[in-house]
C-alpha cells in the first residue's frame, strides 16, 4: 500500500474513531453514573443496560491510543498490543450478545410474558450475566497467537494478523463471523420481526414510532457491524481460490485491504450509538430528560425506580399478572412498548453537555486534547 493512500485511509479512521470517542464515552459514563447512583431498585432490563454501557466504555476508552498509533506509530509493544486487542474483542463480543438477550427478553416479553417470568429471578440472570462474559473471553482468545505488530523501525502498528496455515485462518475468520455477526443479527431480525407482526395486528397512534424504533435496533447493528464482517467473507473467499485464480484473488484482497481501516473504525459507532438506542428510548429517561437540571433528571430517575411486581425500565414495562388473561397481559406489554417515543437528537445532546459540565473542566480539557 502507498503511503500517501495508506495516510488517508488512516486519517479517516482516525476522524471517526474521534467521534466515537467523544460521543461514547459521555454517553456511556451518564448511563453507568444514573443506574449506580441513582436507580435503586434495578430491573433486569436495567442491569442488562448497566453490562452493556460498561463494555462499551471499555471499548472507547482504548480510542485515543489508537488514534495516536494511526497517526503515528505503536510503541506500547507486542504483548501490550495483544493485551489490549484481547481486551477489545471481549468487550465487542459481550456488546453483542448483549444487545441480542435484551431483544431475546423484549420478545419473550410480550409475544410468551408468563414463560418468561422465570428467568426474571435475580440468580437467574446473573447466571445468564456470567456465561455470557465468560463466553466472549473465551471466543477473543485467538487473538494471542495472531495478533502481532508489523511495519517498517519507527512505523509499526498493531493492526495484523498472521496465521500459521490458511486453515487457522479460515476457523478464526469463520468463527469470528458466525458468533459474533451472522448468528446474533439472525436472532435479532427474528425477535423484532415477530414483535412488528404482533403490532401491526394492532391499532394504536404511536405504532409507527415504536415500528421506526424497532428497525432502527437492527439497522444500526448491520450498518456498524456488516462492513467489517464483508472483509471477513472475502478473507475466506480469498483462501478458497487463491490456488486457481490468482488475478481475481489479487483484486479481491486489494478490495479487503481498502475497505479494513474504515471497516474497522465503523464497529466503534455500534458502541457509541447504544446509549441513545437502548436507554434514552425509555420512558423513565425520556421524561425526565424534560427536566431543568441534571440533578432533577437523576432525581426523577430515583423516585420512579422499578419496584417488585411494578413497572421496570424497558421497552415493554408492564409485567403479566398471573389474575389476567395471557392475552390480555401481551396486550398490555404492547401499548406501554408502542407508548415510548425515541428522545428528540436535541434534548440527548443536551443532556451530554449539561453532564459534560458537571463533570468539571477537566473533562473537557482531555476530550479536547484527544480530539487534536
Amino acid at each position: 500500500m502507498a503511503p500517501d493512500e495508506f495516510a488517508g485511509r488512516t486519517a479517516v479512521a482516525c476522524v471517526i474513531l474521534g467521534l466515537s470517542f467523544l460521543v461514547g464515552v459521555p454517553g456511556n459514563l451518564l448511563v453507568i453514573w444514573t443506574i449506580l447512583r441513582h436507580v435503586q431498585q434495578r430491573s433486569h432490563t436495567v442491569v442488562l443496560i448497566l453490562n452493556l454501557a460498561a463494555a462499551d466504555l471499555l471499548v472507547l476508552i482504548t480510542l485515543p491510543l489508537w488514534i495516536y498509533s494511526l497517526a503515528r506509530s505503536w510503541v506500547f509493544g507486542e504483548a501490550s498490543c495483544k493485551a489490549m486487542v484481547y481486551v477489545i474483542n471481549a468487550c465487542m463480543y459481550s456488546s453483542v450478545f448483549l444487545i441480542t438477550l435484551m431483544s431475546v427478553e423484549r420478545f419473550a416479553s410480550v409475544r410468551h410474558p408468563f414463560a418468561s417470568a422465570g428467568w426474571r429471578r435475580k440468580k437467574a440472570l446473573n447466571k445468564v450475566l456470567l456465561v455470557l462474559w465468560a463466553a466472549a473471553f473465551l471466543f477473543s482468545i485467538p487473538v494471542f497467537p495472531t495478533q502481532v505488530v508489523e511495519g517498517d523501525p519507527g512505523e509499526e502498528h498493531c493492526l495484523y494478523r498472521e496465521y500459521t496455515s490458511d486453515g487457522q485462518e479460515a476457523v478464526c475468520v469463520l468463527l469470528e463471523t458466525l458468533v459474533g455477526f451472522a448468528v446474533p443479527l439472525c436472532i435479532l431480525v427474528v425477535c423484532y420481526s415477530c414483535l412488528y407482526s404482533r403490532i401491526a395486528q394492532m391499532t394504536f397512534k404511536s405504532k409507527r414510532k415504536s415500528t421506526g424504533l424497532i428497525a432502527s435496533v437492527v439497522v444500526v447493528f448491520a450498518l456498524c457491524w456488516t462492513p467489517h464482517h464483508v472483509g471477513n467473507v472475502l478473507s475466506l473467499v480469498i483462501l478458497t481460490i487463491k490456488g486457481s485464480h490468482r488475478e481475481v484473488a489479487a483484486r479481491l484482497e486489494s478490495a479487503r485491504t481498502t475497505m479494513t481501516f474504515i471497516a474497522g473504525a465503523l464497529v466503534f459507532i455500534s458502541s457509541s450509538v447504544n446509549p441513545l438506542l437502548y436507554v434514552f428510548v425509555a420512558r423513565t429517561f425520556r421524561s425526565s430528560l424534560r427536566e431543568t437540571g441534571i440533578q432533577k433528571l437523576f432525581w426523577h430517575i430515583s423516585s420512579t425506580a422499578p419496584r417488585e411486581g411494578t413497572k421496570e425500565l424497558s421497552f415493554v414495562t408492564k409485567r403479566p399478572s398471573f389474575s389476567q388473561t395471557q392475552s390480555h397481559s401481551s396486550q398490555s406489554s404492547l401499548v406501554s412498548l408502542c407508548e415510548d417515543e425515541p428522545v428528540a437528537p436535541v434534548e440527548f445532546t443536551v443532556s451530554l453537555l449539561v453532564f459534560i459540565t458537571a463533570l468539571g473542566p477537566g473533562l473537557l480539557t482531555k476530550i479536547t486534547l484527544v480530539s487534536h
